[in-house]
């Protein structure tokens, strides 16, 4: 097994010959400097937040379904916007499948989204605030153990960087306020998702996540004070990594596609190194 690297993130063009799956695991950001996906120069004219509607600060395609949500793009430029998304889906999946192919029959794809909205001076509630630092958990929608690999891209056609901070190792990070996390009840969970204010039950692990996820997010002092390195992810730039093990904070950017998906946890090459397992051996029992 490659020894683990100080550095949060790993240029793959420096580290050609390490299996890029022990690094993605160890819970390391993984750079492509030679982006698989580039912006059509017709497409430039969807770097604009007009074409967001305001209300969500992503705009999301379906794959499966090729609806396109969060934007009031009309007509020939809707579909202009899809095809762009399309074509980013596409060419995530081919690297996910090309750096990692052990996980391909494993991949559940999710949402791709574009994000127009610069980072910067949106109003809004610490929770929701992805300029602090946190790991990725979802209140509406449980992963139930999953894990969540996301590809990014910044797509910014003015030469600005996506610019993120990475915190410290998710298990010093659980273990700092794993203290704070309130008691899970099976009972409340069944509850939020007959009234489907979830869309799947929420498990125990999902109730951790979530309480590490807004704990770490409203200690203001953590985020004065916690180790953290600054990231600038350059324009045609893609990146990789498991967003609910990589403590990760946006500072700043605008104009950057990403792409979800799930993975179950048997389907990592070392299992042992997921949040599940490493929450489930901290507290000492089966977590979903």
């Amino acid at each position: 097994m490659e020894q683990e690297s100080t550095s949060p993130v790993v240029d793959l063009l420096e580290r050609r010959g390490v299996a890029p799956i022990d690094l993605l695991e160890q819970g390391k950001v993984l750079l492509v400097r030679e982006s698989p996906f580039r912006l059509q120069a017709s497409e430039e004219g969807l770097l604009t937040p007009a074409i967001s509607d305001g209300n969500s600060k992503n705009i999301s395609f379906d794959a499966a379904s090729k609806a396109v949500g969060g934007t009031n793009a009309r007509g020939t430029e809707r579909e202009q916007l899809a095809a762009m998304m399309e074509r980013f889906a596409i060419s995530a999946r081919e690297l996910i499948l090309r750096l990692f192919p052990d996980y391909g029959a494993h991949l559940d794809t999710r949402l791709t989204s574009f994000r127009p909205v610069s980072v910067e001076g949106r109003q809004i509630s610490p929770r929701k605030d992805d300029s602090r630092l946190h790991v990725d958990a979802f209140a509406s929608r449980p992963n139930q153990g999953r894990r969540l690999l996301r590809v990014f891209t910044n797509v910014n056609a003015r030469g600005q960087a996506r610019v993120w901070m990475v915190g410290e190792p998710f298990e010093d990070y659980a273990r700092r306020f794993l203290p704070r996390v309130a008691r899970y009840s099976p009972g409340a969970a069944r509850w939020l998702e007959r009234l489907r204010i979830t869309k799947l039950l929420r498990s125990e692990y999902d109730h951790v996540m979530l309480q590490l996820h807004d704990i770490g997010k409203l200690d203001v002092a953590y985020q004065r004070s916690a180790p953290a390195t600054r990231i600038e992810f350059q324009p045609s730039v893609t990146w990789i990594c498991y967003t609910d093990q990589v403590l990760h904070a946006a500072l700043s950017g605008q104009h950057m596609l990403e792409q979800t998906y799930l993975l179950p946890v048997q389907a990592m090459a070392d299992p042992n190194r997921s949040p599940l397992r490493v929450l489930e051996r901290m507290l000492g029992r089966s977590l979903v």
